[in-house]
């Protein structure tokens, strides 16, 4: 039976989804596992899809993730929740930041905002978690944590140390940005015992 563990981080264009892939990649490094790190760009400069797959465990061959091979998806937008969910294997856990970020089409008028996304995928059985990330981002004082906030309510659900998470952020992130993105941290985590 393979150990390996696969973790998708999808979002849009500048919300942070590399920076977070970061995060967890040397985090997973640091404690040990074989760790694949692929990202996938779409046109991210403009707001569109970006896709990153990491796998982790004693060997990890690829970082390509199939349909339903997802033990996460970590998703900083509701749309794109909805586009990976088929990623997610059965038992798996999908975190949804409950954000809504218009689509160029959207924006255009091209087509309309989906309605009731959230519903939709608790209705397929999917394990759901959400969680307002943004008023968390907010609370720590810099919108631009959603990622931070996000990666803190994942690494409660994920058998590392709080200490080894701290040690990342603080070899990651700029020294003006780490005490509002260590307190994004702590508030995804605490995040996860209200969920």
């Amino acid at each position: 039976m393979n150990d390996t563990k696969a973790i998708m981080i999808v979002g849009v264009g500048g919300q942070g989804t590399l920076l977070a892939s970061r995060i967890l990649g040397n985090v997973l490094l640091f404690q040990g596992y074989d760790v694949k790190v692929s990202e996938v760009h779409g046109m991210s400069q403009r707001g569109g899809s970006v896709v990153t797959y990491v796998k982790f465990g004693k060997k990890v061959y690829s970082p390509i993730i199939d349909r339903g091979e997802a033990d996460y998806i970590l998703s900083f937008e509701r749309l794109e929740a909805a586009r990976w969910l088929p990623y997610l294997k059965e038992g798996g856990k999908i975190i949804v930041n409950d954000q809504r970020i218009s689509p160029m089409p959207v924006i255009t008028g091209a087509m309309g905002y989906p309605q009731d996304i959230l519903a939709k995928i608790k209705s397929t059985g999917a394990n759901l978690i959400t969680v307002d990330a943004l008023s968390l981002a907010e609370e720590a004082g810099n919108s631009k944590s959603v990622n931070v906030v996000l990666m803190g309510l994942l690494s409660s659900m994920m058998d590392i140390p709080t200490q080894a998470w701290q040690e990342v952020l603080e070899a990651t992130i700029k020294p003006k940005f780490l005490d509002v993105n260590k307190k994004a941290f702590e508030l995804g985590r605490s995040a996860a015992n209200a969920v």
